[in-house]
Parts: structure tokens; sequence; C-alpha cells
């Protein structure tokens, strides 16, 4: 990786600028959710407070606060009304009633199946009761058995004046029905006020009421009586109250106006206000913060902000832990945690996940409405956290803004920096490049930067390092002339001397010795000459080449052929079965250490015993082999025998070796990233020299 693309890397650090802003933006979202708790659990205070000593608002009838204090057991029989504003057109076929969530009586012990799904609303003072009753064989009201009701039919029961009243319900045939009284008539109103419909279903048939709340007395118990299929075969009956029930009837709870009257002060657009009482029945609710006015601001609140910006401001502001959705009444009844602590006398708060925007969040308040030192209720109120998300959006944007700003100032001033600083060491690389001349001397053109930085110190230590380099070089290269100079003496004195020699008159055999021994150390002498000439142009232009991709099969099968005509008397075989391996190589020098070794092999091999020269290839890598038959190596020497001035061949030899051939075939090796070992041949026959390259995986194109 160079420079530039480090410092990249590096500039990735100014992210935790937007990232500090972000944390910024999340603390000062914290403050606002704190203030926003706090500011709605004041509001529920305060209207628990203006409630605070007058149960009748919650509580029209003193005695159901008197069971909910004592026990809660009566009211799982009491029939929860939902207020509601839009018209309800009694017709039996349950129009206007989508809304709402149907309650359920079954009977376990009816000779018949028999089940009854009710609906119940209030509105304008009138209570509407909605009823599918499942009953295979429905049995309508017969007057020629007798002028009273008999046949399926519902029994209302209320109380007035502190006695139960019981209307009763049936018809002759699906149509419009009145309710007529089964005992004693009072004053109060009339049975024709209870009016409604009757219609045949599939599975049985609905009956649709409309009841004014004033006949009720505060309760309202039913039951339908299934009268069997022939008169005397007994009937059941099934409802939240039993025909024998001497008992008051169960509670009716629904919103009292006054009740509503009394909240509508507090309510605002934004926020859905409730009332609970001590038994959790929902008794009043504002439902502003459903409506459709409060969503459409809060849309509208939403919209002021960039999708995109408002979408990353969510994620960074999202919670770990999972916010549970907010609760809905369960059969017109509220135990969520906040409302059980303000049951007990503690204000709570909670916040929940807005199951119509998952982007939001509700905060729900609960405080306790008292009645002296009793707690007779709850104040319940939610609220949406778009109002202050759209605060904080604002804000997010600006220092997403500047944040943006400020990562492309610090971005782009690094890169200007990383390039002035890559194009300084560029030019010191270029510079130590060149500095090597075509002949392998070192120039004294080399720049000296004054930069009081590390790139100018460490030009000036190149430098330096090159002064000495150079000083050194100059002393190699002298000390070949000097040292030629210096064998080229005594040559010449021995070569004087064997003149003389030949013209002196000695004995035969005596002048022939002498003149043997002289003209080899004369030889001797000059091969010395050659290997050292030879391996000071080798090391110095090994580096001076360049690489190129080469296929060493066509390669082994042309110099084979040139040692064939070489080695006349030497067993070589080639063993070459590939047809393609390239190599990254200068085909020089591939051919010298080949050279090296072959002449090797064939100073070692046995007058019987054969050479091969091989080409082989593994996974990552071509491998050329030289294996001769002959004397093998000593374990002591096998590693350092690629070392310089190593020589294993006997004094005997009439070649000169100066230990020189495997330490260039070593340094050929090297330069083309690849090794060379030597290894005794299976069953200490002889030897095997393996060359081992670096495989190109690419093919060149033409």
């Amino acid at each position: 990786m160079n420079l530039r693309r480090q410092l990249l890397v590096a500039s990735l650090l100014l992210l935790t600028l937007p990232w500090a802003g972000c944390q910024f933006v999340r603390e000062m979202e914290g403050a606002l959710r704190t203030g926003q708790e706090q500011a709605l659990q004041a509001t529920a205070l305060a209207v628990a407070a203006s409630l605070k000593d007058k149960p009748e608002l919650l509580y029209p009838n003193p005695q159901r606060l008197r069971e909910a204090e004592n026990s809660d057991n009566s009211h799982h029989k009491s029939l929860y009304a939902v207020p509601v504003d839009q018209a309800i057109i009694i017709d039996g076929y349950g129009d206007g009633w989508e809304d709402l969530d149907f309650q359920v009586i079954e009977s376990s012990s009816a000779t018949k199946p028999l089940k009854i799904q009710y609906k119940a609303a209030t509105r304008r003072g009138n209570l509407f009761l909605f009823l599918q009753i499942e009953d295979s064989n429905v049995e309508f009201h017969n007057p020629a058995l007798s002028p009273e009701p008999n046949g399926d039919r519902l029994i209302l029961r209320t109380w007035l004046d502190d006695r139960r009243q019981e209307y009763v319900i049936a018809t002759a045939a699906p149509g419009k029905v009145t309710a007529q009284y089964k005992n004693t008539i009072y004053n109060r109103g009339s049975a024709r006020q209870i009016r409604g419909q009757w219609q045949d279903t599939v599975q049985g048939y609905n009956l649709e009421l409309e009841i004014p709340l004033s006949l009720t007395g505060g309760r309202l118990g039913f039951f339908v009586i299934n009268a069997g299929d022939k008169p005397g075969k007994g009937f059941d009956t099934l409802g939240n109250t039993t025909p024998l029930d001497m008992a008051p009837p169960p509670w009716l709870i629904y919103t009292p106006v006054v009740l509503h009257n009394a909240i509508a002060p507090f309510a605002k657009h934004d926020q859905q206000l409730q009332i609970v009482d001590k038994a959790h029945w929902l008794l009043a609710d504002t439902l502003n913060a459903g409506s459709s006015d409060a969503k459409k601001t809060q849309t509208d609140t939403g919209k002021k902000t960039f999708w995109l910006v408002r979408a990353l401001y969510r994620s960074i502001l999202s919670r770990n832990a999972p916010l549970p959705p907010a609760p809905t009444p369960d059969k017109g009844r509220l135990n969520q945690k906040e409302v059980t602590a303000a049951m007990s006398g503690t204000a709570a708060n909670r916040w929940y996940k807005n199951t119509e925007d998952t982007g939001r969040t509700l905060l729900s308040a609960a405080a306790p409405i008292r009645n002296n030192t009793q707690v007779i209720g709850a104040v319940l109120i939610r609220q949406s956290n778009e109002e202050y998300l759209s605060m904080t959006d604002k804000a997010f944007s600006r220092l997403l803004g500047y944040s943006l700003i400020a990562l492309c100032i610090g971005v782009f001033g690094l890169l200007g920096y990383a390039s002035l600083l890559s194009w300084r060491v560029r030019k010191l690389s270029l510079a130590a490049a060149n500095i090597i001349r075509e002949d392998g001397s070192l120039g004294r053109d080399f720049p000296i930067s004054k930069a009081q930085d590390e790139i100018g110190e460490l030009s000036r230590h190149y430098a330096q390092v090159l002064d000495k380099l150079r000083e050194y070089n100059d002393y190699l290269h002298s000390l070949s002339r000097k040292l030629s100079h210096e064998l080229r003496t005594p040559i010449a004195v021995i070569q004087t001397s064997l003149e003389n020699l030949e013209q002196q008159h000695g004995t035969h055999e005596q002048n022939t010795l002498y003149l043997k021994r002289a003209k080899e150390g004369l030889a001797r002498l000059n091969k010395i000459l050659t290997a050292m000439s030879e391996a000071n142009r080798l090391e110095e232009s090994i580096h001076n080449n360049s690489a190129q991709r080469i296929n060493l099969s066509p390669l082994l099968r042309e110099i084979f052929s040139a040692y064939q005509g070489i080695y006349k008397n030497a067993p070589l075989t080639l063993d070459c079965t590939l047809e393609e391996a390239y190599v990254d190589a200068v085909p020089e020098l591939i051919v010298q250490a080949l050279d090296k070794l072959i002449d090797n092999a064939v100073s070692f091999c046995d007058e019987q015993g054969g050479i091969i020269l091989a080409l082989k290839r593994n996974t990552e890598s071509i491998e050329i082999s030289v294996s001769n038959e002959g004397p093998t190596l000593a374990q002591e020497l096998k590693h350092s025998l690629f070392d310089s001035m190593v020589s294993l061949r006997s004094g005997g030899s009439p070649d000169v070796h100066l230990g020189l051939g495997l330490y260039i075939v070593r340094l050929i090796a090297e330069f083309h990233n690849g090794s060379v070992r030597a290894e005794n041949l299976t069953g200490d026959k002889g030897v095997v020299f393996t060359l081992t390259l670096p495989s190109s995986n690419t093919q060149i194109s033409n």
C-alpha cells in the first residue's frame, strides 16, 4: 500500500467527528426525552389533581367503587361499552361495528351448541348492543301457544331504584323488535324505548338493539333462552347472568358524560388522554392521539425533514433493546405496568413502539387519582416522540452538513499532503534507482535534500551509504586489476624459467618433468584469473537484468542438444514431457545456472553412470533437476554446499574450481525468487540438484 493510500486510510479517523456529533445529538435527544417524560408526567398529575376528591365522575354509582375496592371478582361479567362518534344504523347486519371487537360467551353444558358474540357501544345517551347468536335450530315466538313470549328470546335485566327490572325480546319472524316487560312495570320510562332488529343468519340469528342508558341504572345483565324444538322439552340459557341469579345485574361500564366534559379541557391534538378506574376499566378516552387530524399533523411535521436525513437520524437514535408495541385495551381493561404502578399510588411512565409507524415511539405516563388518601383510578396520557424528533432533525441536519464539510476538507487536505510526500519519496526512489550506471558503477549525482524532516534525513543517509558503497566498489574493481598485475608477474617469471630450462642440457626425463610441472602451474594460474573475472562480472550482471515470461520446455530441449555436442562421452538423458512451463526469468541466467549444474554432474558422474536433466511441475512452481550417479554428499555439507568458495572436488582434478559455480547457481535462483537444493538419490546411487522457480499462472497474450 503506497503512502497516499495509507494516509487515505488514516483520514478515516476523521469519521470520529460525525461520530462525536452523533453522540452529542444522541445525548441531546436523551435530554429531550427526559424533558418529554417530565412534561407528560406533569400533565398527568395535573389531570389527576383536577379529578381528585370527585369519585362521582368515575363512579356514578358509589356501590361500584366499594365493590372495586373490596373485590374484583364481580367485574369479570361486567359489560363494557365503547363510546363512538359515528351513528349506528339499527338493521341487524352489523354495519358500523367493524372497528370494535367481539366479546364471546360459550355454553359448556347446553344440550344443544350455543354461542353468543356481542359488541356494545354508547352514543348520545343510548346504549347499542349487537349480538350474534349461533343456534343450530332457531325457534320463533308462536302466539298460538301463549300470549306470553315463547320460543328463542333475549332477556335484559337492569337495575332501577335498587330493584331489578327485566325486559324480554322475542319475535314471530325476522324484522323489527321491541322489548316487553317481564315483571312489575315501573313509571321510569317505557319498555318500547328498547327497539331493534332481528335477522336470521346461517349460524343462527343477529340482534341489534338500541337502549336508553337511563333504563339501565348503570347495570345490565342479559341471557338468551334457547327453547326446545318441541313444547315442554325444556330450554337452555346463556349470557352474563342466569335466570335464577338474585344478585344485582353485572355492571355496565361506559364513559360518563360528566367525566368526558371534565377532561375535555386537557385534550391536545398530539396526546391521547385516558381515564382508568380501580378495576382497570377504561372509562374515558379522548382518542386525539389516534385521530386523523393528529396523524396528519404528525405526518406533516415528519415530512418537513428530508427522508434520508430522517432515516439516518432514526437509525442513530435506535435503542439496542427492542421496545414492546403500544398496548391496547383487552376487553375494555388496561393492565399495563404504568397503570398498575399508578393504582398503587406511584406515578410512572414507559416507552412503547408505535405500531402504526416503526420510526416513532410512544411515551405513556400514568398518575393516580385520589379520593382523600384512597386511589380510585388513574390518568394515562400517551404522546408520540415525533414532535421532539422533528426538533432534533433540524439540528442533526445542520450537524451532518458541517461534519461533511469538515470531513471533505480534512480528506482533501490529507490527500494533498500525501501527494506531496509521495512525490518526494518517488523522487528519492528514482534517484536511488538511477544512481547505478549501465556499466555497474555508481554515479555521483544523487540529490541531497535540505529538508529538516524524515524524508530529508533519509536522503542524506542514502547519500552517505552511497559514498561508502562507491568507495567499496572502487576498491573491488581495483582489487581485480591489482591482483591480476601481481599474479602475472610470477607467471612471467615461471615462463622465463621454463624457457631457460628448455635451453639447458640435462637428462631428458628431468627436463620433461620440470617442463610439465611449470606448464601446469602456469595453466592453473591463468584459470584462477579467468574464474575470478567471471565471478566478478556475473555478480554485477545478475541484478542488471530484467525478467521476462519464458517457456522452459523448448529452452531445455535446445540447450540439451548443445550439451550432447559438448559432452560427447557423457551419458546424458532428457526427461521433459511438459509442453508448457512458464516462468518469469532471464533466459541467459537460467542457461548459465544449468551450465554449472551440468558441468558439476559430468565431473562427479561414474564411468558407468548416467546424467538426467528433468523438468517437472508442482502446484505453484516449476522444478529443473540434474541428477548423476556417483559419489554422494555428506550430511554436514548439504546446507553449506552453495556458499561461496566451497568445493568438494579432489585435489587431483586437472581443472581449476574455486567453489563459485554452485554459489552462482544460488545467486541466480534467489534473483528469480526461487531456491536450489542438493539431495542424495534413493539408495545412495548419486546426487540430484533441483532448481525451483515460481510458476507464472497467466499466459502471455499474442
